[in-house]
């Protein structure tokens, strides 16, 4: 049995918050620095934050969280860059999921704690890749884990970007054990397959859930450090391409890739999967939807 971790939950809290915080402010900068283009005229993009609760059953406190959204920018055409901190008692399909994956204890107490940050961007511009990342730590009487992960979602794959994308997620890797890149790198290719399509959702990255190693520090230094890379993967490639005109044809095909994006989302993710049948707010689970897509 774990302990109620209480000053370790704080700590894993503050620094999603403070990962957030960071991200937005990258964020606002490029839409400063987009100053050609189709969209340069408009006013830059500003992240605007809402509070999101999540529902219980009797009414309780179950938490909730922060929605930072960017809608209609420059150079980003939505962006959300949610935390949340969730607790309360865990319903018969959830304890069903986590039970599947060898958490103990359910049964006799439900009780969950979960915090993290999600990340997906949909950019203006065909030519800049989508981006999603998130991080978490989730606590049950019975266990404690960490999961989390980035991935790249360009409309056409250029083969030196995702090389540079997965070096930087490798360096984070590599900082704390070998073994992390390769088992994470072919993890986020299993789990980032559109299955019904047979094909990838973009170019892939890393991914991992229920990393517990038995050292809560470790994991949660681990963490941190893909969190931190994600921008070191992330704002190069967008810099490097954000200023380059596009056609009509490449937005057409953007707006397909995002339809199949949407797909995997609402069929397959764990976090859109998890965050309804938990009660937290619809919207806020769904931020990762595109604004516009299509399906030919």
């Amino acid at each position: 049995m774990t302990d109620d971790f209480t000053e370790r939950k704080s700590r894993a809290a503050g620094w999603f918050r403070s990962l957030r915080d960071d991200i937005t402010a990258a964020f606002e900068r490029l839409e400063d620095a987009q100053d050609s283009g189709p969209h340069a005229g408009l006013e830059p993009g500003r992240f605007v934050l809402r509070e999101t609760r999540r529902d219980s059953p009797d009414g309780s406190d179950a938490g909730g969280g922060v929605m930072a959204v960017m809608r209609e920018g420059r150079l980003f055409e939505k962006v959300g860059v949610n935390i949340s901190t969730v607790h309360g008692t865990l319903g018969e399909a959830a304890q069903r999921s986590l039970s599947a994956r060898g958490v103990p204890g359910l049964e006799e107490d439900p009780r969950f704690w979960a915090s993290g940050i999600s990340l997906v961007a949909h950019m203006r511009s065909p030519r800049c890749p989508a981006v999603h990342m998130n991080t978490r730590m989730f606590w049950t009487p019975g266990a404690w884990w960490f999961g989390g992960g980035s991935d790249l979602n360009p409309m056409v794959e250029v083969p030196e970007d995702t090389a540079f994308f997965h070096d930087r997620l490798r360096e984070a890797c590599e900082a704390h054990d070998a073994g992390y890149y390769p088992r994470f790198k072919a993890w986020a290719d299993e789990y980032f397959m559109i299955r019904h399509w047979k094909e990838p959702r973009g170019v892939g990255g890393i991914f991992y859930d229920d990393l517990c190693t038995g050292d809560w520090e470790a994991d949660f230094a681990f963490t941190q450090a893909v969190g931190r890379a994600f921008l070191a993967a992330f704002l190069p490639l967008t810099e490097k391409h954000m200023h380059e005109a596009w056609t009509e044809a490449e937005r057409e095909w953007q707006l397909i890739r995002r339809g199949r994006y949407a797909e995997f989302n609402l069929v397959y993710d764990r976090g859109t999967k998890f965050g309804l049948e938990t009660g937290h707010n619809p919207e806020a689970v769904l931020m990762s939807l595109p604004p516009v897509a299509k399906w030919p």
